[in-house]
């Protein structure tokens, strides 16, 4: 389990990032809903045992049981769908012996794991219609589940993470450029079929959130209430913000103008209260941990491993472009947690998982 480990190799520079963001999340969460600060302190301290311990067992051993975590992952996703708790108009979560967690966040880590091995063993036939076909099927199970809960978010970022998964795993420029061509002006019919007024295509909801962040000025009271505050919020900070659980009445926050501030828009109570100086310290963080991730993807000592670490840094990049997106109104407003800061259990433990696996593939990386 620990053999060809050295400790000059271990990654002590993603730990950092990740520690330092973990802690701006526990101290924002206490400004933006402080009952759930004890919990998701808890939850960085569990998370970051996990990690470690993930960093020194052999992901090639962890891989070998890849038919297993797929099964797995649709089993639970099959349970959301027969026994799932609701909450928000969606079926999302599972609730077992009193733990109630999100499957659809695990699944994102499961799939990285499954399909850096399947493609590790098929490499030679990679670039082949019957390889590709069977990748395809087995990734739209499972993203058809997520699709359905509904958790539209997400199943992007599956999609998202499939397209990492298949550049790092090696995929022919060809078929990319030739995929390229077909979805780009499939996406732009799509969109469009989407938003007629009878389409069944995207829920009624989601087609309303497009509309909001099209013309925000006609849903300002409604659906583009909570990022236009969000907005206003980031913007009131200015260079420094207005401080650390301040007490300014004119603060958004303060005046619970934003729901879900500890969540979706936790980029929003950053910005309000450590300013432009607070948000880019985030921004670089998590662009940092991103690439180190890709850094240790090119030190991978086979294909799995380059898959695993390119595809969570993807996922770390993605994530947190979309929740800043929509934190400062640059894209329509989807629910997805900002990286290691937003309050989510499920989301945290799940990226401290992948993060473990992430540093141990760093250990056993090639000897130069």
């Amino acid at each position: 389990m620990f053999k060809n480990s050295r400790l000059r190799d271990y990654d002590f520079k993603l730990i950092i990032l990740i520690l330092a963001l973990s802690i701006i999340g526990i101290i924002t969460i206490g400004s933006a809903e402080p009952a759930q600060q004890t919990k998701q302190m808890a939850g960085v301290v569990a998370g970051l045992v996990i990690m470690i311990a993930l960093s020194f067992f052999n992901y090639s051993v962890i891989l070998k049981l890849y038919w297993l975590m797929y099964i797995g992952n649709l089993v639970l996703l099959g349970l959301v769908i027969l026994m799932g708790e609701e909450g928000n108009g969606a079926q999302r979560w599972l609730k077992i012996g009193g733990l109630q967690f999100q499957p659809s966040e695990l699944a994102k880590i499961l799939l990285i794991l499954f399909f850096a091995q399947f493609i590790m063993k098929y490499k030679e036939k990679l670039n082949t219609f019957p390889v590709i076909a069977s990748i395809a099927v087995l990734m739209g199970v499972p993203w058809i589940m997520v699709k359905e809960q509904p958790a539209l978010s997400t199943s992007l970022v599956l999609i998202f993470i499939f397209c990492v998964i298949l550049y790092a795993g090696g995929i022919s420029y060809k078929l990319i450029f030739g995929a390229l061509a077909v979805a780009i002006p499939a996406v732009i019919i799509l969109v469009s079929l989407a938003m007629q007024p009878d389409s069944t295509i995207l829920e009624t909801y989601q087609k309303n959130r497009i509309l909001a962040f099209v013309n925000p000025e006609e849903y300002s009271t409604d659906l583009a209430y909570q990022q236009l505050n969000s907005v206003m919020a980031i913007g009131s900070g200015e260079l420094d913000g207005k401080g650390y659980k301040n007490n300014e009445i004119t603060s958004v926050k303060n005046g619970n103008f934003l729901s879900e501030a500890e969540t979706d828009f936790i980029f929003a109570v950053i910005g309000e209260e450590f300013g432009f100086k607070g948000s880019i310290v985030v921004i670089i963080l998590l662009m940092l941990m991103a690439m180190e991730c890709v850094s240790i993807a090119g030190k991978a000592k086979d294909t799995a491993g380059t898959i695993i670490a390119a595809s969570m840094g993807g996922l770390i990049a993605f994530q947190s472009f979309v929740n800043i997106g929509v934190a400062t109104f640059i894209l329509p407003n989807t629910g997805l947690p900002l990286p290691f800061v937003s309050y989510g259990l499920t989301s945290l433990m799940s990226l401290y998982i992948g993060m473990g696996v992430v540093l141990n593939v760093r250990l056993q990386a090639k000897r130069s």
